[in-house]
């Protein structure tokens, strides 16, 4: 059990904790959640010690094991595997001793104690946990300097997974996987053995994975039981409460300020005014809800383009000679909101290369809408910033001759307020770093906006300023993110990157999820039954709905383009167009018509095509 008692600290005169306490009972999985900056990374550091309390105690079990991620697992040449067995030291010791030992009292001891921590399935228990987190077979005996940075974090999460110490401290474990790798760990720490502390942002980690939330507020600690979601909702009901609170108080305080402003030049009621001035400067006020800096994304609107603003027929892309994906057959409208699914090391970044013109075609045929602008965010690009630059400099590098003022307005846009503005960003959070990011990858106001990973080190308020954001965004978003929730809010297509194509997903992410964690059994060689002449069969379940939702959407594009081809001919109808002074804006207007007309007749071509072959089925 892990007891915070009364505890206050502060870091260069700024109290971070003040009488914070807290129980955290044994084999609880709890989330610690917080605003950025509130010193959850710095509670993480009282418990292990690092930092020493100005007052209060934290105590644990004497002897328990604390554990948590190394900033990252050195480039040697040890092999993946062997790193993750060395962080189990007491069996690397005990193996160690085993092979010098002679007294045979001592090896029985060895060896019983072996057997109790379970020491011989070691070895298949980190290949497990390294799989489990995205390295396969081969990958797990290579040695660890043939891994970039990120990668070797995952190896350090992996090492202490398989330390399984007594009190599990985790920060931001996801900003370094995939999907497929956040939705493994949310699996394997909801059947964690000890206890376990997540400092996360990821509402679905949040909600799966732990049974209760720590929130660090106004330098005090509060224990929830529960999910997120609940904890979310018991939220916003003291909230509602706090806000009626304080509309009480406002009112007072009016009540007793207007009797001041009326009697203070009185005289015979000047004593009263000065004694209700004196209760208004006393009031301790309680802040209203509305009153919390709201975290916001202004994104700018582009213009409407003719559909499709990208199509690729009969595609390959790669590297050098040799193409990651192939057979891409492509269409991207200005309101699509598309999520790329895929394990690690599909295509799914090679993909977002493509479409973002970082990487052109081996071959087929790509087509891209006139005066189309591309928006791209990626991690690497945060990591790119100038540290002794403030956001102000990096904003009139990117927009010489405009206006400072103008500049400030588009940073406060994006929660970064004037303050933050002129702080240089070495000091900035990684939450603001990342703001400023997608400020710069969305200042051309982009017809298509591809976000590789946008939400890492936001937090929760911000991630829901993001949702409101995209979803309001009337240009094309492509999205690569861990976060299940981000992707069930915003996404409304799904594409999955897989054995070397892209290919509408057509189920939803529930069902994807259910789909990665599910184990694929091995086929027995002994059991294999002998082959079978084919059997000709109807068209499968999954081969209908893919039909079905391929006429849907032809359907749904067919009437998009009538009412674009509507509002051009109610503007062609116009008298005022057909001035000799608008003859350039009339050919416009008719080039644009044709284009419109031109997208329509294929699109209700294919809309025919989807029709007859479900007709064919028999399920039309």
């Amino acid at each position: 059990m892990l007891r915070i008692n009364d505890i206050s600290f502060s870091i260069e005169g700024r109290p971070l904790f003040e009488g914070a306490s807290a129980v955290i009972p044994n084999g609880h999985k709890v989330g610690l959640v917080g605003r950025n900056g509130a010193g959850k990374t710095t509670l993480f550091k009282l418990i292990r010690g690092e930092l020493t309390l100005d007052g209060g105690d934290l105590s644990l079990p004497t002897r328990a094991k604390i554990g948590g991620v190394a900033q990252e697992v050195p480039s040697s040449e040890t092999s993946l595997l062997d790193t993750v067995l060395a962080a189990d030291t007491e069996r690397a010791a005990l193996l160690q001793e085993a092979e010098a030992a002679s007294d045979p009292t001592r090896i029985a001891e060895i060896q019983t104690r072996l057997a109790d921590i379970d020491a011989w399935s070691a070895e298949g228990r980190a290949a497990t946990i390294l799989k489990g987190l995205g390295f396969d077979d081969d990958e797990q005996l290579k040695p660890c300097s043939d891994f970039s940075g990120g990668w070797r974090m995952r190896v350090a999460l992996a090492a202490v997974l398989f330390a399984q110490p007594d009190l599990l401290l985790l920060d931001e474990p996801t900003n370094y996987l995939d999907l497929e790798g956040a939705l493994w760990l949310e699996a394997y720490l909801a059947k964690y053995p000890h206890t376990v502390i997540i400092i996360s942002h990821d509402r679905g980690l949040l909600n799966r994975a732990v049974g209760a939330i720590l929130h660090l507020d106004e330098r005090k600690l509060t224990f929830y039981q529960g999910p997120y979601d609940q904890f979310a909702r018991q939220r916003a009901e003291q909230r509602a409460l706090q806000a009626a609170m304080a509309k009480k108080q406002q009112a007072r305080r009016d009540h007793m300020q207007a009797f001041v402003d009326r009697f203070k030049a009185k005289a015979s009621k000047a004593k009263q005014a000065q004694s209700r001035l004196k209760m208004i400067e006393k009031m301790d006020m309680i802040a209203s809800p509305e009153q919390v800096a709201k975290r916001v994304f202004t994104f700018p609107e582009p213009e409407e383009l003719s559909p499709p603003i990208i199509s690729i027929e009969g595609g390959a892309v790669g590297y050098t000679d040799t193409p990651v994906l192939n057979r891409l057959n492509l269409r991207i409208d200005q309101d699509d909101r598309i999520a790329l699914l895929g394990r690690n090391g599909q295509g799914k970044s090679t993909l977002s290369k493509l479409l973002s013109d970082r990487l052109v075609l081996m071959q087929g045929k790509a087509v891209k809408a006139n005066k189309l602008r591309i928006g791209f965010f990626a991690q690497h690009q945060v990591d790119e910033l100038h540290v002794n630059e403030t956001p102000l400099q990096h904003m009139i590098s990117a927009r010489p001759g405009v206006l400072h003022s103008k500049l400030r307005a588009q940073l406060a846009g994006f929660g970064l307020g004037p303050e933050q503005a002129e702080t240089e960003v070495g000091r900035l959070s990684g939450g603001q770093k990342a703001r400023l990011s997608l400020l710069l990858a969305t200042l051309d106001a982009p017809h298509l906006l591809i976000l590789d990973e946008p939400t890492n080190h936001l937090d929760i308020e911000s991630r829901e300023a993001l949702v409101e954001a995209l979803t309001a965004y009337s240009g094309a978003v492509i999205l690569v993110s861990h976060d299940m929730h981000l992707l069930s809010m915003v996404a409304d297509r799904l594409w999955l990157v897989s054995d070397g194509t892209v290919t509408p997903y057509e189920d939803d992410l529930d069902s994807y999820r259910k789909m990665l964690l599910t184990p694929t059994k091995p086929v027995s060689k002994s059991t294999k039954k002998p082959a079978t002449p084919p059997v000709v069969k109807g068209p499968s379940r999954d081969e209908i709905l893919a039909l079905r939702a391929e006429a849907r959407k032809s359907e749904a594009r067919v009437e998009k383009l009538n009412d674009m081809r509507d509002k051009l001919a109610k503007k062609l109808a116009d008298p005022a167009l057909y001035d000799d002074a608008k003859r350039g804006e009339l050919d416009v207007w008719n080039k644009k018509y044709a284009e419109v007309m031109d997208a329509l007749e294929r699109a209700e071509a294919m809309w025919m095509t989807a029709l007859e072959k479900l007709e064919k089925t028999g399920a039309a």
